[in-house]
């Protein structure tokens, strides 16, 4: 997810960012907590170099990274209060959208995507905001 966001940010490109991560989990400034999620924690060797880089970094270059941290930790909140299926039945694929607070859905949407592709772009933009989504079906199903 940071590789992407960085990406997207035109911080830098997936790989370089990869290849950053393993040199800093390598080095001892990161710690993998969680691969499947992959999570990391920043060490005090690793705080000691984001020190040194907040003086020498141009302003542009850290409101870019500052950004793009936010986006980062907005999606990683919004993914874990999301849950988003896509399945296939026959020649068809489904991508099934739900809001969830404390382990409840309170809101689930099934939509037939043309393919795949398609899916995994609903994907993105309901992982992007759930709760404008919400709203909006919310504001629709209740104007007069």
């Amino acid at each position: 997810m940071l590789a992407n966001t960085l990406h997207y940010e035109g911080i830098a490109n997936c790989f370089e960012v990869n290849d950053s991560i393993a040199a800093l989990c390598k080095n001892g400034q990161l710690k993998l907590v969680d691969e499947k999620e992959d999570t990391y924690i920043i060490t005090n060797s690793g705080k000691d170099i984001a020190e040194t880089l907040k003086t020498s970094l141009s302003m542009t270059t850290k409101e870019r990274a500052y950004n793009a941290a936010i986006k980062m930790l907005s999606r990683f909140k919004n993914a874990k209060e999301t849950d988003i299926k896509i399945s296939r039945d026959g020649n068809k694929t489904f991508i099934t959208c739900s809001a969830i607070d404390e382990d409840t859905p309170f809101m689930s949407v099934k939509l037939l995507a043309c393919d795949e592709d398609q899916a995994l772009f609903i994907k993105e933009k309901f992982l992007s905001d759930p709760t404008k989504i919400y709203s909006a079906i919310i504001d629709l199903l209740t104007k007069q």
